[in-house]
């Protein structure tokens, strides 16, 4: 597989410390500090969106959600309602 050709570009402004910080560290991987900083910002932006995006539950919600879906509340005037102003019910 062909690695991805780098053409796009980042700039950020650190301070002394932070540089110094990245460059250690990025050493200890044994990485360039370019490598280092942009494999750690795909990392923290691939968990930033995973937790953007994956409900969490305990199992007393897991619970209380399957037996939503097993068991669906009766349709009443007020969800009808609720429905129709949201455009999910349309009219027969």
């Amino acid at each position: 597989m062909a690695l991805a050709q780098r053409v796009e570009r980042l700039e950020a402004r650190v301070t002394a410390e932070q540089k110094e910080l990245f460059q250690e560290a990025a050493d200890a991987r044994g990485q360039s500090l370019t490598d280092f900083v942009v494999g750690s910002v795909r990392e923290a932006a691939v968990a930033a969106l995973r937790e953007r995006d994956v409900i969490e539950l305990s199992r007393r919600d897991q619970q209380a959600f399957v037996d939503a879906l097993l068991a669906p509340a009766h349709v009443n005037v007020r969800l009808r309602a609720a429905a129709k102003r949201h455009g999910y019910v349309r009219e027969r």
